[in-house]
């Protein structure tokens, strides 16, 4: 199998719809692509705790950034959506993943959660750095989690749920990001056996004084509890939020309030200050 250059960035769209999300947005999409040339690709990593113990993270999130030509990074909501059906798309799943595959390698206590779509799934680079990274480290399976977003989903949900059962089969996890954002039928929910479900952030904002927010989010808590499932709150951004959420019962917590993305992740930084103390 020949040697997988991540670098390699598609020259031109591959169909129609391709080349009009492409023409659309140039200037973004040339920022994107001048990154993966220049390797300006990196995660920023968040911590999920534990909403009884958040004192300590249960795992972190990776979150795939790139900069700009001014070395500034660029808001992931700038770029995701643009690239997600194209392969460029397909490109930056492959970062993300050899970026977490490499974290897993170096820290083995580390367990951490790298986002993905659907779209990626039989992408031969990106199956083929998951298997050499399973190869090289024995524990990677147990300690890496995929997200998936609801809507990317369901665009395949056959195939979404046969690729699940898989690499379950190795130990992986999966979370179903962004649940409650009105895609998923939940005739397929039953059947995907997502191991962690992580609810939306529209109904976390503000919700210790929403009411609509607070039954409709106890709602998927209970759904999710039905099914097994292990549920994280995304976007905790106050303390008065974080209070409620932990009397609702939730299991984990992601947020501002919680932790920033860090490119320089705390374990990393423990790792510095202990080399200059010693």
């Amino acid at each position: 199998m020949p040697a997988l250059d991540l670098f390699e960035i598609p020259t031109a769209p591959k169909n129609p719809l391709e080349f009009a999300a492409s023409s659309k947005n140039q200037p973004i999409l040339e920022t994107v692509r001048t990154a993966i040339k220049n390797k300006n690709v990196m995660l920023a990593y968040q911590p999920v705790v534990h909403a009884k113990y958040p004192e300590k993270p249960a795992f972190y999130e990776g979150l795939i950034r790139v900069l700009d030509a001014n070395q500034q990074v660029v808001a992931a909501k700038d770029f995701i959506p643009i690239v997600e059906s194209m392969e460029l798309g397909r490109i930056l799943d492959c970062h993300a993943l050899q970026l977490g595959l490499s974290a897993l390698a170096e820290e083995p206590t580390l367990r951490l959660s790298i986002n993905m779509s659907a779209r990626s799934i039989g992408y031969p680079q990106w199956i083929q750095i998951l298997h050499k990274g399973m190869e090289q480290d024995a524990t990677v399976a147990e300690r890496l989690i995929l997200e998936i977003t609801e809507e990317s989903a369901m665009v395949l949900p056959d195939l979404v749920t046969s690729f699940m059962t898989d690499l379950q089969g190795f130990g992986i996890s999966f979370a179903l990001d962004d649940f409650g954002a009105g895609y998923t039928a939940f005739r397929f929910f039953k059947d995907f056996q997502f191991d962690i479900v992580k609810i939306d952030g529209q109904f976390i904002r503000d919700i210790h004084k929403d009411a609509d927010n607070q039954v409709l989010t106890a709602a998927l808590i209970s759904i999710s509890r039905q099914f097994d499932m292990f549920t994280v709150a995304e976007h905790v951004e106050n303390a008065a939020d974080m209070e409620y959420l932990q009397s609702a019962g939730i299991d984990c917590l992601q947020g501002y309030h919680i932790g920033m993305p860090e490119i320089i992740p705390e374990w990393t930084q423990t790792m510095y200050r202990r080399s200059a103390a010693g």
